[in-house]
């Protein structure tokens, strides 16, 4: 199929709308269920590219929980323990490795992941299958579908959810162009491969930097490669637990990105776990209901009564204090940026998240105050030479 007509662009006012490709040759995807759109297709295209990398990267399966073309999560396939199973609501006893991974893609912000568009790059199979059955989402890309995997997913949204295979042979033209008010925009395309080697330029006096570790920052790097700037991203454990992206600000992205890192962190505090929910309640209400609880004075939140809505007994305070002290035992977080911190502050930020590994471009005029406080803090710090931007 050389095109697709689309129902209409970014907005239903945007018609007419298609996708097709420059040079005249074959779509590389089959839309094997829905009528997936504009933002659909740009979720799933950066996913995919996203997915494949990690792939190449790491040799493990991965998987991306895609929103409005930024990542919500993404991670690789590493076990889950018990505890990361019961704040991703996974009660499924056979987990695959890409079980595992899209789990931890769509575990790491839940509210935001609330719609995603999925990106994997194996074949889904039925334990992948059986975890997307349970969550909200617009669709799935990728390169392949176990037949009971796609009797699954197909049952999704009333039978509308939307199901892409990609041509995981598809290789696009090194030469790419964009239209912006009718005028193109031509550049070649981001090919710079992204793996451990970016790693071994450590600007800090602490040179101590596990496997584990170069894993998540090469996770943070190529997840910021698809991510919009400007960029920052926290990794542990084989996935990203805070994405900040889009903002005008370095110490905003670090910031949001943190918030969101403290979030999954706070969400493994067994005061959060031992939360005694009603029957019935639907997992969005849960996450909604877990996230203000973290995040604010949750009885000035709610009236006397509506807690009943959700919980079987009146929990107790999450006081500021306990959060601080659940926070300051965090350790070995790994973060990313898609350019230099062009101050310390940053690196400030990220410590009170636990982070001790940082990977960025450098490049700054302060490159050396962001040592100084990297070492002061005990932090890993590489210079990657490369920076990340992503419009």
């Amino acid at each position: 199929m050389k095109e697709l007509e689309l129902k209409y662009g970014c907005n239903p006012n945007q018609k007419p709308s298609k996708i097709f490709v420059n040079d005249g040759r074959d779509l590389p995807v089959t839309v094997l269920n829905g009528k997936p759109g504009y933002i659909n297709f740009m979720d799933a295209f950066n996913g995919w590219q996203l997915v494949r990398e990690l792939k190449e990267a790491t040799g493990l399966p991965a998987a991306a929980s895609f929103k409005h073309v930024s990542p919500a999560g993404a991670a690789v396939g590493i076990e889950l323990d018990d505890v990361l199973k019961k704040i991703y609501f996974v009660d499924e006893e056979e987990l695959s490795p890409l079980a595992c991974a899209y789990a931890r893609a769509r575990g790491a912000d839940r509210m935001s992941s609330f719609g995603d568009f999925i990106a994997l790059s194996d074949v889904c199979d039925v334990p992948t299958a059986k975890l997307i059955k349970h969550e909200v989402s617009d669709g799935i890309i990728a390169p392949g579908y176990e037949d009971e995997a796609l009797e699954i997913l197909k049952g999704k949204k009333k039978g509308a959810y939307n199901i892409i295979q990609m041509d995981p042979s598809y290789r696009p033209a090194p030469i790419e162009h964009k239209d912006v008010f009718g005028i193109s925009f031509e550049q070649g395309r981001n090919e710079l491969k992204l793996d451990k080697e970016l790693l071994t330029n450590i600007v800090t006096k602490n040179k101590e930097l596990p496997e584990l570790a170069k894993i998540d920052l090469v996770i943070s790097l190529i997840t910021l490669k698809y991510t919009q700037s400007n960029s920052v991203c926290y990794c542990k454990g084989g996935q990203a637990i805070g994405i900040g992206a889009g903002q005008q600000s370095r110490i905003h992205c670090t910031r949001l990105a943190g918030s969101k890192a403290d979030n999954w962190l706070l969400r493994q505090c067994p005061k959060v776990l031992d939360l005694d929910f009603v029957d019935g309640i639907s997992r969005a209400d849960r996450d909604n209901s877990i996230d203000l609880y973290i995040g604010e004075d949750y009885m000035d939140v709610l009236s006397d009564g509506a807690w009943q809505k959700v919980f079987k007994k009146k929990p107790e305070i999450f006081t500021k204090e306990e959060k601080q002290v659940w926070l300051s035992e965090a350790s070995d977080v790994a973060l990313g940026s898609d350019a230099f911190f062009p101050f310390s502050d940053n690196i400030e930020r990220a410590y009170r998240s636990g982070v001790k590994y940082v990977a960025e471009p450098g490049g700054s005029k302060r490159d050396q105050d962001v040592i100084d406080a990297a070492d002061r803090l005990g932090m890993v710090m590489a210079f990657t030479g490369v920076r990340l931007f992503h419009h």
